[in-house]
């Protein structure tokens, strides 16, 4: 990965985050595509739109004519977290959980605590509260230990979440910070979107990003998205591709190269778009890519497919999922989560490659389908020998 690159990831990685309070990668996001004159806009959920500069630039692009399928990249911006409810004292603070979070050693675990100023305040969990199941965290105190501010912000300005080394460093080819998912997705967009429409670039690339909101309690600005019925007016075909930071499960390693994701926890993705994915995984990362059912977790591919949209998917393999240690002594424990830079760069590799025009989009199994009938034509005259022994047989 080139050090351009590596730095807006880590910047990317920098910025604090969670489920309705994405406003810091919102601005970061507009910042580098504003100074690259990539275009772009806020749709009424607050989702950001890269690859068209108005609504109805959007509307044009879906309804053109054209038999190269949309290519609408999907990443989220949030992360699990909290948020501030009320001030139990001056240095204690009430907060709820949204998201996914490990279910031990929470009391006394180290957080960051930010406002849509930036990082303001560091703290620790007290008295943390999960639900009968013993699986999920749903609240806690958060007592502050030292803040920048002159004047207590309210409560409910105040998000937070789990509090690492430093909100990201590296360790050899490994990238750690406080949060990877989806913040990689998101660069992802952003660097694939760049690419696209910066220099002497075309700018009518079939090609649109998709920031969204509140993944991590319900595919929330996804969701927002498809109800709002922008893919409704398509006159074209369309493909979603979401691009996740997804759990390290056996046949996806951390260091072995990005995954084709056929599946998640939910369901399979398009066949079809899948084997188009396969083929550009094979052409441009061969030996270097992993392909598997990513069932840790569930994508924004499933609420696409839901509404009946073709998706795909590409994961980044990502240790300590949600912050959860998976290691042996710390296991179940808050951790930073952390990527292989080599699976990051694979990553822009398979966004690019699934950019490039005249895939098999249309027809994705007629090389299967001809390489199956020749070995048919071979093999047709054994059907018949063994048709007419059997016969003779009764």
């Amino acid at each position: 990965m080139h050090d351009r690159d590596l730095s807006l990831l880590r910047q990317f990685l920098h910025e604090p985050t969670a489920p309705f309070r994405e406003t810091h990668i919102v601005q970061l996001v507009a910042e580098t595509l504003h100074a690259a004159h990539v275009p772009f806009f806020i749709d009424p959920a607050g989702n950001v739109v890269v690859g068209a500069k108005s609504a109805s630039t959007y509307k044009k692009l879906l309804r053109k004519a054209s038999r190269e399928p949309l290519r609408i990249f999907v990443a989220h911006m949030d992360h699990p977290g909290f948020h501030g409810v009320r001030w139990l004292s001056p240095t204690t603070l009430h907060a709820t959980w949204h998201g996914g979070a490990p279910v031990r050693g929470l009391s006394g675990a180290k957080v960051w605590v930010a406002d849509e100023n930036g990082y303001v305040a560091l703290g620790r969990l007290k008295k943390p509260r999960l639900d009968k199941t013993r699986k999920r965290f749903l609240d806690a105190t958060v007592q502050i230990e030292r803040n920048a501010w002159l004047k207590r912000p309210p409560a409910d300005a105040l998000f937070g979440g789990f509090r690492a080394y430093a909100p990201v460093w590296t360790e050899g080819k490994r990238l750690y910070t406080k949060a990877a998912d989806d913040l990689v997705g998101v660069f992802a967009v952003v660097h694939t979107a760049l690419r696209l429409f910066s220099g002497r670039k075309k700018r009518d690339a079939p090609f649109i990003g998709l920031l969204t909101r509140g993944e991590e309690v319900g595919f929330v600005g996804m969701l927002a998205h498809l109800e709002h019925g922008w893919f409704a007016q398509a006159k074209r075909p369309l493909v979603c591709v979401s691009l996740e930071t997804s759990r390290t499960l056996p046949g996806a390693d951390i260091g072995k190269g990005p995954v084709v994701r056929l599946g998640d926890r939910r369901t399979v993705f398009d066949p079809g778009c899948l084997h188009v994915l396969t083929e550009v995984a094979e052409r441009v990362l061969p030996g270097q890519h992993q392909r598997r059912i990513m069932d840790g977790g569930a994508c924004e591919a499933t609420a696409a497919l839901a509404y009946q949209l073709p998706a795909i998917g590409i994961s980044v393999p990502l240790g300590n999922y949600h912050n959860e240690s998976f290691e042996r002594r710390t296991r179940g424990r808050p951790a930073p989560e952390y990527v292989h830079l080599n699976d990051v760069a694979g990553l822009l590799k398979l966004c690019e490659g699934l950019m490039r025009p005249k895939l098999d989009w249309a027809t994705p199994w007629e090389n299967t389908r001809r390489a199956l009938r020749r070995n048919f034509q071979q093999q047709r005259r054994q059907l018949g020998k063994s048709a007419k022994k059997s016969g003779k047989r009764r």
